[in-house]
């Protein structure tokens, strides 16, 4: 088995990719990268495309940035791909029996490359990382449900029509989606499945269900003394941490966070307490808002320095709005550090209530305070959950392998056509 994994970028969000491709290279199933941007290793057969590829990608930037000038950004991004760079002659794509499609916007593929692709007559694994695939073009529907009625009359566009940019996408992936029988759909978590499952994109498509991994090998416990001398911190001191790829995303919640901290202030949590935060976007009306001593790590690149932040914290906060799955939770957990997180999205999944963890109250401040106090209280130890070891999570792709057959050029889907792979 030859897989593919298309993806816009091979670092930072798009390590997923990179790590599906390192476990299926490790458990002796060929496989290859193809990015828009990120690192060239012919070695690890990892490639990004070239200089046309990516000024293509600028200037679709530019259009996006264009028509969706009044919406609402509160609520997150909302793409409309318009330009992108047709794939299907790569050498990577021609070579592979199976297609993975991860996330591949902002000018990578539009709906024209997705469809040269889907006439190659390949399987095409469409693994969502958030829920575009199954919207009319936002990244996140919060409380809307319009994609199980063909959308339209978008919160996020500020649209009072039914015929809007949203309702036009939807119709383009009901068009794409409804001529092939060789796509399938993965979601990583139970709650983005369930989401799958009412979209009308997708109720009727083979689906499945399937974590995204960590490499158990790399995001381990060691002795958090010795993580918090490496960073320069106080043994005794408690260290609360939290990160993102941007700090201020409308997705992650910093403001709840921000709230919940002025609330430990007034408690006598303990003596002495530094925050810890990675990404970008740290700035100083963030800095002068931590009644906290704090300390700012900067962007993360690489998975030995993230292991090093969670097992120099005592509790990692994940104040998400909207999270598909939850991959710093999971990261976290993995190194014996307690999740303090609100339950939303996927992360009810990963963290078992004052077990190994606390799950807050949806956008509560004040529960989001009293995770935080509970996990330093109790001294509650993070932990991976079994379901989520790594050869499993492998062992589920292999399984949705076998539920794609191929005869005469016409696929089925195995015994059933909607599955939880387990």
């Amino acid at each position: 088995m030859k897989v593919v994994h298309l993806q816009y970028h091979s670092e930072s969000a798009g390590k997923q990719a990179l790590r599906l491709h390192q476990a299926f290279l490790d458990n002796g199933i060929e496989s290859t990268v193809l990015s828009l941007y990120g690192e060239q290793s012919h070695e690890n057969r990892v490639s990004a495309l070239g200089r046309k590829a990516r000024i293509v990608s600028t200037v679709d930037s530019k259009l996006q940035n264009y028509l969706v000038r009044k919406s609402d950004k509160q609520l997150g991004l909302f793409s409309y791909p318009i330009l992108g760079t047709d794939v299907s002659a790569h050498q990577y794509v021609v070579e592979a029996d199976v297609i993975y499609i991860h996330w591949v916007l902002f000018g990578f593929l539009n709906i024209s490359n997705l469809r040269k692709l889907a006439q190659l007559n390949k399987p095409i694994v469409f693994f969502m990382h958030d829920m575009w695939t199954i919207t009319g073009g936002c990244h996140y529907s919060f409380d809307c449900e319009r994609y199980s009625a063909g959308c339209g009359f978008c919160p996020l566009l500020s649209s009072n029509k039914k015929n809007d940019m949203s309702s036009a996408l939807f119709r383009k992936k009901m068009k794409l989606f409804a001529a092939y029988s060789n796509l399938f759909f993965v979601t990583p978590s139970k709650w983005l499945y369930e989401c799958a499952k009412q979209s009308l994109l997708t109720k009727d498509k083979p689906l499945f269900l399937i974590p995204n991994l960590v490499d158990n090998r790399i995001f381990k416990s060691f002795d958090s003394h010795i993580a918090k001398d490496l960073l320069d911190l106080d043994r005794n001191e408690i260290v609360i941490a939290f990160g993102a790829v941007s700090v201020g995303s409308p997705y992650k919640g910093w403001s709840y966070l921000q709230k919940a901290l002025d609330i430990l202030r007034t408690r006598a949590v303990a003596e002495d307490i530094t925050v810890l935060i990675f990404g970008s976007g740290y700035n100083k009306e963030i800095a002068d808002s931590i009644p906290f001593k704090t300390k700012f790590m900067g962007y993360m690149k690489d998975d030995y320095s993230m292991n090093l932040i969670y097992n120099a914290a005592d509790v990692f906060v994940a104040p998400s709005l909207a999270e598909t799955f939850g991959l710093v939770v999971l990261e976290a957990l993995s190194c014996g550090t307690a999740v303090v997180a609100f339950d939303v999205g996927g992360i009810p999944d990963l963290i078992m209530h004052k077990e190994n963890g606390y799950l807050a109250k949806y956008k509560d401040p004040e529960d989001l305070a009293e995770g935080i106090e509970f996990c330093i209280r109790e001294d509650i130890k993070g932990r991976m959950l079994p379901e989520f070891e790594p050869a499993l999570t492998v062992g589920k792709h292999v399984e949705l392998f076998n539920h794609i057959k191929l005869d005469d050029n016409s696929y089925a889907y195995g015994d059933i056509a909607t599955a939880e792979i387990s």
